[in-house]
């Protein structure tokens, strides 16, 4: 903030356009395993390397990989007999395995270890018969794999006003799981609801809720009310990111966007705007965050302050079929993508 005389030889005070920059943001542990995967998966056996649903929910990822020979099909039916398939970061359920060694396809279970445990806590639960209540979006590619693992125990929850719609077979034996994406602020909410109609309900082992999508929303929720304007840059289908915007808004932030491409911001929504917040959704790369750093810039707002709220170093083996294969040929069993960034 500056202070500059007027006409009249008063100082006026000027503010000045700032940056606020969420840490962490973007690439997550599991999403950079996934990606990752894929790229190892081209490198050794060539292309076409078959991609189950989008390997994270990220447009510009999909499209990269896209041009080095990743296909992406919806249902294992479309991989040719014998070919290589990749499983998305999502998961899937036991069927999909199932269809996949019926065809003979060499699978590589990208899913992300932080999924994995939640499956196992379905099958768990369900192996004592518990009825689940699973807190996340229908339809949603996670929750169809979690759910798949016991679909006879399995309640999908989506959000707060779905509670009066559950119904259980024995009150004392409930436990509810949750999506990894979601608000933890809603969440808890749900959680709230359902124990008021079922005072015995149970808690996961351990938060479901991975330390990516906390770990973000918390910094989203310390800049943002600061922020004239948020901008998260993430795909639609991404449900971690929506959640951003939603965050942002919810504890400040005067107006919150959610574009891919720096060339989605509509200028009009800087009018007025001193201060802009900036995150990215755990399955976007850096480089998609420094484009809209550079656009901003260009339009005033060159002067950025990050507002670091966690430091993270949690990383994930690849796929042991895929590190088995990558010992044998003599290449490197670990590695980041190019795209990846860490604080």
């Amino acid at each position: 903030m500056t202070s500059q005389p007027d006409e009249t030889g008063a100082p006026t005070v000027t503010k000045t356009k700032r940056v606020l920059l969420a840490a962490p943001r973007g690439y997550c542990a599991g999403v950079d395993r996934a990606v990752v995967a894929v790229e190892k998966a081209l490198d050794l056996y060539g292309p076409p390397v078959y991609v189950r649903k989008e390997i994270v929910h990220n447009k510009y990822v999909v499209q990269t990989l896209q041009k080095r020979g990743a296909i992406f099909v919806d249902e294992t039916s479309e991989v040719p007999e014998g070919a290589t398939v990749i499983f998305s970061a999502h998961g899937v359920a036991p069927v999909v395995h199932e269809e996949a060694a019926a065809r003979q396809l060499k699978t590589i279970d990208a899913t992300c270890p932080l999924v994995t445990k939640v499956h196992h806590e379905a099958k768990r639960f369900a192996a004592t018969d518990y009825d689940i209540l699973l807190i996340g979006h229908e339809g949603h590619e996670e929750v169809i794999g979690t759910s798949g693992e016991a679909p006879d125990h399995v309640h999908i929850v989506d959000g707060p006003d779905d509670v009066p719609n559950v119904t259980v077979r024995d009150p004392e034996k409930v436990v509810w799981l949750s999506q990894t994406t979601l608000s933890v602020d809603e969440t808890m909410e749900t959680v709230r609801r359902l124990r008021e109609r079922f005072p015995h309900l149970q808690d996961p082992p351990s938060d479901d809720i991975c330390y990516a999508t906390q770990n973000r929303q918390a910094a989203v929720k310390k800049l943002a009310p600061e922020a004239d304007l948020m901008l998260v840059v993430g795909s639609r289908n991404s449900s971690n990111s929506v959640r951003l915007v939603e965050v942002a808004i919810e504890h400040g932030a005067k107006g919150g966007y959610l574009v891919d491409f720096a060339d989605e911001i509509d200028e009009a929504w800087l009018e007025g705007v001193d201060s802009v917040g900036v995150s990215s959704g755990a399955s976007v790369p850096e480089v998609l965050v420094r484009d809209v750093l550079r656009w901003l810039a260009e339009r005033g707002y060159g002067d950025v302050r990050e507002v670091t709220t966690a430091e993270e170093s949690l990383t994930f083996a690849l796929p042991r079929d895929l590190r088995t294969d990558l010992k044998a040929a003599g290449l490197p069993t670990t590695g980041t993508s190019d795209h990846a960034w860490t604080i």
